[in-house]
C-alpha cells in the first residue's frame, strides 16, 4: 500500500528515499492484509451529500468509533435517570389507577387504598431484590429473555422476549399519554391537541437517544432528580399538614368529580385495585436487560442502582397514595386534573410556583420515562438479532453506538398506538402490565434453577429470594389476566404466540438459508472453467450504455446488446446507429406489441439457456444495466425506473448475475475521452471521437 520514490540530495552521495502512503489518509495499516478504516473513509461516500451531511451530524452528533464505546459507559448517577425514570414515573399515575377502582365503592372505600399500596410496595422490594440477582448472575444483560432460555427452555425465553417487547413499546404509549395529562391538568386547552403533543415529544426522545447514551443521560438527568425532589418535598409538607390537623390548603374543586355508581366493597373489587396500580412495577427489569451499558464493575454498579431505584419508588409511590386518601381526593372525569396534580394543588396551592414546577417536573419525566424502553427495546431487539430470531439490522449500531433500528421502529410502533387509542391513559393501562409480570415469573423460576445447577457459596438463599419472587409474581399475573382480561389482557395473550412464531419463523429462514449456502467440510472452491456471456439491456445509443458495454466487455468476450421497443421504426434507427458506432458487439432487438420490458428480456434470457448444448454446463449470464446518474437528488425521479425495474425481475434468477453500471454527468473528462476513443478506434469509417450523445435512462 505504500511506494517507494528515490531522491538525491545536495551532496554527491547523499540519497534519500521519499515512502509514499496512499492509504494513510483513510486507513491505519495494522498488518499485513490488514487496514483500519479512520473517520475520513467513513465520512468520504457522505462528502458528497453537502448539506445533508452537516444537518445530520449537526442533528445527531459526529460518528463514534467502536474504540470510543468505553466513554458511552454510564456512570450511577447518569444510568438511575436513564434506566429508572419509568418506573419512578409510574408513581404519577399507579395511585390513580387504585382510586379510580376503589371509589367504584364509595368515597367511604378508599381506606383500603393504604393497605393495597404496602402490598404493591411488598411485591416491589421481594421483585427488586430477585431481580438484584439478576444483574449478579448475567452482566451480560438480556434479562428475563437470556435467564428463561438458559435455564428453562429456548420457548421460554421467546416467551419472556415477546412479553418484554410489547411491555417497552406500551410504557413508550402509557408514559406519553400521562405526561400529556398533567400538561392538560394545568392547562385544559392542550386537550384537543394532546396527540400532536405525544408525537412531538415521541420524536424528540427519538432523536436524543439516536444521538447516543451519554447524551441522553445528560438530557434526562435533570428532569428526574427535579421530579424526585419535589415530590419527596410534597409528600413531606402533605404529612406534616396531616399530622399536625391542618388539612390541605385548597381542596380539589368539587365540580370535577365523577358521580359514580356504588358497588360493594368485595374482593375481586380489591384485587382489581390491586392489578391497576401493580403498573408501578413496570420497568423495574430494565436495569437488568441494560447491565453492559453501566461503568465497570457493571454487575455491581446494576444492582446498586436497582436497590436506589426501588427505594424511591417504594416512597413516592406510597407516599402520594397516603396523601391523597388523607386529603380524601377522588379522581375525576377524562380531561380533568390527575389524582397526582390534585395532591399537588392541595398542598402548595393552585397556581403557585411550587404547583407550577412539579407539574412541569412531572410531565417532564413521564415523556422521559419512555428513554427506559428506548434503551432496554433495541438492547433486546439485538441480543435476539444476534441468536437469529428478529432481522439482523437489528444488532447493527448507528454512528453514534446506538441500536439505530430499534429505536426508529419502538418510536414508530408506539406513536401508531397511541394514535390509535386516542392518547388515553386509562383504556391503554389494561395492555400494560401483563407482559411485565410474564417476564417477571419466567425469570424468577429460572434463576432459582440458576442457584440450584450452579451452587456458588449462598446459592440457597438466593434461590430462596428468587423463589419467593416467582411465586408472588405468578400470582399477581393470575390475578392480572382474570381482572383485567376483558379490558384488553386478551389481546397481549394474543400478541405474544404471535411473536413467537415470528421469532421462529425468522429463525428457521436464516437456518435454511445458511444450510443452502453452506460449503462442506473441506470442501475447495472449483475453478472457473464455466463460460460466461454478457447481455446489455439498452433503451437507446448514448455514453452510459457506451459505459456498460465496454464494463461487459471486460467481464467476456460474448457480449450482445438487447433493445426492447414497441415501436419498430424507432428499433431500426437505434440498429443503424449501433452498426455504425458499436460494429463490434451485435445488437438484438426484440420488438414487443404488448409494451411489456421485463417479460420480453427475461424470455429472451431462457431462450439462450435453451440454445446451449445440453451436454454442457449451462453458462453464468451476467447482465449489465446501464444506470443514469443525474446530478441532484430531485431528479432522479425522472430516470432509471426501467432500470429498477429490470433489476428486480431479474434478481433471483438462476445462473444469472445482475450488474448496475452507473454513469454520472460530472465524470472526468479524461474518461469522456476515453470512451470517445473506444468508440473511434473500432469504427473503421470514423477519423475522430464523436459528438457526445445527451445522456438518458435505459
Amino acid at each position: 500500500m505504500s511506494g517507494k520514490t528515490p531522491l538525491k540530495g545536495r551532496k554527491l552521495a547523499d540519497r534519500r528515499v521519499r515512502v509514499e502512503r496512499p492509504h494513510s489518509p483513510y486507513f491505519r495499516y495494522t498488518g499485513p492484509g490488514m487496514m483500519t478504516a479512520k473517520a475520513a473513509a467513513s465520512l468520504a461516500p457522505a462528502a458528497s451529500r453537502g448539506r445533508l451531511e452537516a444537518f445530520r451530524s449537526g442533528l445527531f452528533g459526529r460518528r463514534l468509533s467502536n474504540e470510543e464505546e468505553g466513554l458511552e459507559r454510564l456512570p450511577k448517577k447518569l444510568a438511575l435517570p436513564i434506566f429508572s425514570s419509568d418506573a419512578i414515573s409510574s408513581s404519577a399515575y399507579a395511585t390513580e389507577e387504585i382510586l379510580r377502582t376503589l371509589v367504584l365503592a364509595g368515597s367511604a372505600a378508599l381506606f383500603v387504598s393504604i393497605p393495597v399500596a404496602l402490598a404493591i410496595g411488598g411485591l416491589l422490594t421481594v421483585v427488586s431484590l430477585s431481580y438484584r440477582q439478576v444483574c449478579r448472575a448475567y452482566p451480560g444483560g438480556g434479562g428475563a429473555y437470556i435467564v428463561a432460555r438458559e435455564n428453562l427452555a429456548p420457548m421460554m425465553g421467546l416467551v419472556a422476549a415477546a412479553a418484554l417487547l410489547i411491555d417497552y413499546v406500551m410504557t413508550v404509549a402509557v408514559s406519553t399519554a400521562s405526561a400529556v395529562a398533567q400538561l392538560y391538568s394545568v392547562m385544559p386547552a392542550l386537550y384537543d391537541i394532546r396527540i400532536e403533543i405525544a408525537l412531538a415529544s415521541i420524536a424528540l426522545i427519538t432523536i436524543a437517544n439516536l444521538r447516543g447514551l451519554r447524551e441522553a443521560g445528560l438530557i434526562f438527568a435533570s428532569p428526574t432528580y427535579l421530579f424526585v425532589g419535589l415530590t419527596v418535598l410534597m409528600i413531606g409538607l402533605g404529612i406534616m399538614r396531616i399530622t399536625s390537623g391542618q388539612g390541605p390548603v385548597t381542596m380539589p374543586p368539587t365540580d370535577l368529580q365523577v358521580p359514580l355508581g356504588v358497588e360493594l366493597l368485595t374482593p375481586i373489587l380489591i384485587l382489581r385495585a390491586f392489578a391497576g396500580g401493580s403498573v408501578a412495577l413496570t420497568g423495574v427489569e430494565a436495569i437488568a436487560n441494560g447491565v453492559p451499558a453501566f461503568k465497570p464493575p457493571e454487575a455491581k454498579n446494576a444492582g446498586n442502582t436497582m436497590i436506589t431505584m426501588a427505594i424511591l419508588l417504594g416512597v413516592l409511590f406510597m407516599g402520594i397514595t397516603f396523601v391523597a386518601d388523607s386529603f380524601g381526593i377522588l379522581p375525576t372525569t377524562e380531561g380533568g386534573p390527575t389524582i397526582v396534580a390534585m395532591v399537588a394543588g392541595a398542598v402548595f396551592g393552585a397556581d403557585t410556583p411550587l404547583f407550577i414546577a412539579f407539574q412541569t417536573a412531572t410531565a417532564l419525566i413521564l415523556f422521559l420515562a419512555v428513554n427506559t424502553s428506548f434503551n432496554a427495546f433495541p438492547r433486546l431487539a439485538a441480543i435476539l438479532a444476534r441468536d437469529e430470531y428478529m432481522p439482523r439490522q437489528f444488532a447493527f449500531r448507528g454512528d453514534r453506538l446506538a441500536f439505530s433500528w430499534g429505536i426508529v421502529v419502538l418510536a414508530s410502533i408506539s406513536a401508531l398506538i397511541l394514535v390509535a387509542f386516542g392518547g388515553d391513559t386509562h383504556a391503554l393501562i389494561p395492555l400494560y402490565s401483563v407482559g411485565v409480570f410474564v417476564c417477571f415469573t419466567l425469570s424468577q423460576t429460572g434463576m432459582v434453577r440458576h442457584w440450584y445447577t450452579s451452587r456458588e457459596p449462598g446459592w440457597w438463599w438466593r434461590a430462596i429470594v428468587n423463589g419467593a419472587g416467582g411465586v408472588l409474581t405468578l400470582v399477581v399475573l393470575c390475578v392480572v389476566v382474570v381482572i383485567k382480561f376483558a379490558a384488553g389482557a386478551w389481546l397481549v395473550l394474543v400478541l405474544i404466540p404471535v411473536q413467537v412464531a415470528g421469532f421462529l419463523a425468522i429463525r428457521r429462514q436464516y437456518d435454511v438459508t445458511r444450510t443452502q449456502i453452506a460449503l462442506r467440510p473441506g470442501q475447495v472452491a472449483p475453478d472457473p472453467h464455466r463460460h460466461e456471456r454478457v447481455v446489455v439491456p439498452v433503451g437507446g445509443l448514448n455514453r452510459a450504455v457506451v459505459q456498460a458495454v465496454n464494463v461487459g466487455r471486460s467481464i467476456s468476450d460474448d457480449v450482445r446488446a438487447v433493445l426492447v421497443a414497441d415501436d419498430h421504426l424507432y428499433a431500426e434507427e437505434v440498429r443503424a446507429s449501433w452498426d455504425l458506432q458499436i460494429p463490434h458487439v451485435p445488437l438484438v432487438v426484440v420488438e414487443s406489441p404488448y409494451r411489456a420490458l421485463s417479460g420480453p428480456l427475461l424470455a429472451y434470457l431462457e431462450v439462450l439457456d435453451r440454445s446451449w448444448p445440453a451436454d454442457q454446463e449451462r453458462p453464468i449470464t451476467f447482465v449489465v444495466i446501464p444506470e443514469y446518474v443525474p446530478e441532484h437528488w430531485w431528479e432522479r425521479m425522472l430516470y432509471n425506473q426501467s432500470t429498477a425495474q429490470l433489476r428486480r425481475a431479474l434478481l433471483g434468477r438462476p445462473d444469472t448475475v445482475v450488474t448496475n453500471v452507473p454513469y454520472r454527468r460530472e465524470q472526468p473528462d479524461s474518461f469522456r475521452r476515453l470512451q470517445d476513443h473506444e468508440i473511434a478506434k473500432d469504427d473503421p469509417t470514423t477519423k475522430g471521437p464523436h459528438a457526445p450523445h445527451p445522456p438518458a435512462a435505459p
